[in-house]
Order: structure tokens, then C-alpha cells, then sequence
């Protein structure tokens, strides 16, 4: 059992402690409701977007445009996305975790890999696990807009459309609730068709102007809307996550104020016992 001073000079430390964890919750709520408008509200247009293309794209050339051209996949090109900061839980761990399992999977199928990071976990993972980087972006936490999605977007359409590599991945986090994330592995590039080959043959579409026009219009905002939609999913699960870690430390820091404070009061009952015996031994010294 410690000191009194050294209790009480533990229990102030954890004390300012909790205030910064609860502070932090509190700005983590604040940057959460922000960021799960943006993506409740971005969400059902993207989902639609991508139902609609896949649909399209069952009933047309696959080499009718090069976003959708297929070929021998040997290459493929990750993109993970994750935080800039820690102290949120396992949320950029899942992610890195997710991506790491994607990347064996690719590379037991005898394909070479590609990294690009997106925040700056995702950049020292790819690089302290040697990956081969193709592009790295920061500072994105708080600061999604579409501009982000859309260089992003053309960079993985570019690395594409010139046959760099034969396919495009996804790595992120999906945003459940506020206690619940899921790691998403999605397939960027070549867009995939839906449906059936015999239902797809029966279709017929009628395009104005034409075919080249509409998809050379819809494939590459398909694209931009899919990584932004990752990027806002991504955004609200950090967030989410930091808070809930927040919250769990709050809790943690007030449980260690209760047994310190329990452990400094028996360390001064014993301390006022230990004086009483002294007081008590001294007055029947002088009695005798």
C-alpha cells in the first residue's frame, strides 16, 4: 500500500485523465452526428447508382467502354482506407487486418499486389509490411469532400484504363452503428454485372445519344461516388469507434477513482489507527 501523498497524487493524475476522455467523447459525438448525415444522406444515392450500372452493364459489350473491359487479372491495385489518429479502439486494426487478408488471398491466387493508402495508419502499414505503394493521401479525418473521392477515383481508373493492373479493391471500414462496424473488401474495377447470363442476353437497351456517350458519363461517377461513399462510411465508423473507446475509458478512469479511493481511505485508517496506538502506548508509559 502506497503512501497518502502518492494515493492522492494518483487519484488527481486520473482525475485530469477522465476530463480528457470525456472531452473527447464529447467531440467524437459531435463529429458523428456531422458525419452520419453526410453518409445517411449520400448512402441511398450510392446504393442506387451502383444498382442501376450493375444492371445496365449486364445488358451491354463488356468492350464496349474501358471501365468495363475484362481481362486476365495478374495485378491488382488495394486501396485501404483508415484513420489519420489512433485511440479508437480496434478500428483502424480491422481495417489493416481486412487488408492484410486480402492481400494474401490475392497473392495465393498468383497475382501481384499493389497498395494505396488512404490516412496515415493505412500509410505506415503498407510501408512497415514492404508492400509495393502505388499512392499514399493523408489528412483526410474531418475533411472528406467529393474533391478527395474524385482524385482518388480517377487515380484508380487511370491505373486501370492504362492496364497497370487488372483489377480494383476497396478496403474499409462500413458503418453499422454506433457500436457495431463492419470491414468492407469490395471490387472497384471491372464493374460487375448482375443477374443472369440467359436474363442478361434478353435484354435490350435503347440509348440516346448512344451507348458510348451515356457510359463514357455514368461509369467514371460511378466510380467517384463509390469511393466517396466508402470514405464517408469510413469517416462515421472512426468517430464512432472513438467515442465508444472514449466512453470505455471515461468508465475505466472513474472504476480506478473508486478503488484508489478506497485503497487512500484504509491507507488513512491505518495511518490514524497507528497514531492512536502511539498516543495510547505513551499515555500508559507515563501512568507507570
Amino acid at each position: 500500500m502506497g503512501s497518502l501523498r502518492d494515493i492522492r497524487r494518483r487519484i488527481n493524475s486520473v482525475k485530469s485523465t477522465r476530463q480528457i476522455t470525456k472531452a473527447m467523447k464529447m467531440v467524437s459525438a459531435a463529429k458523428l452526428r456531422r458525419a452520419q448525415i453526410k453518409m445517411t444522406e449520400a448512402r441511398p444515392y450510392a446504393r442506387k447508382m451502383e444498382d442501376v450500372l450493375h444492371s445496365l452493364v449486364s445488358g451491354v459489350d463488356r468492350e464496349s467502354h474501358p471501365l468495363l473491359a475484362e481481362r486476365e487479372a495478374s495485378k491488382s491495385l488495394v486501396f485501404v482506407i483508415t484513420g489519420d489518429r489512433g485511440l479508437c479502439s480496434s478500428f483502424n486494426t480491422n481495417a489493416l487486418k481486412g487488408a492484410d487478408r486480402l492481400v494474401t488471398e490475392l497473392k495465393g491466387q498468383g497475382k501481384s499486389v499493389l497498395a494505396s493508402a488512404v490516412g496515415k495508419k493505412a500509410r505506415r502499414h503498407v510501408r512497415k509490411r514492404a508492400f509495393d505503394v502505388a499512392n499514399e493521401w493523408e489528412g483526410l479525418s474531418g475533411k472528406v469532400d467529393f474533391t478527395v473521392a474524385s482524385e482518388i477515383a480517377r487515380t484508380a481508373m487511370s491505373a486501370y484504363i492504362e492496364e497497370n493492373v487488372d483489377e480494383v479493391y476497396l478496403v474499409y471500414n462500413e458503418f453499422k452503428s454506433v457500436t457495431l462496424q463492419n470491414v468492407v473488401a469490395k471490387q472497384l474495377l471491372p464493374i460487375e454485372a448482375t443477374g443472369s447470363e440467359a436474363g442478361s442476353e434478353n435484354m435490350e437497351f435503347l440509348f440516346e445519344p448512344s451507348i458510348h456517350g451515356i457510359l463514357d458519363q455514368l461509369l467514371p461517377k460511378y466510380v467517384e461516388v463509390q469511393v466517396f461513399q466508402a470514405l464517408l462510411e469510413s469517416q462515421a465508423a472512426e468517430e464512432a469507434a472513438r467515442m465508444a473507446a472514449m466512453e470505455n475509458a471515461t468508465q475505466a478512469a472513474t472504476d480506478m477513482i473508486g478503488a484508489l479511493t478506497l485503497e487512500f481511505n484504509k491507507a488513512r485508517q491505518a495511518t490514524i489507527t497507528a497514531e492512536l496506538m502511539d498516543i495510547i502506548g505513551g499515555a500508559e508509559a507515563v501512568k507507570r
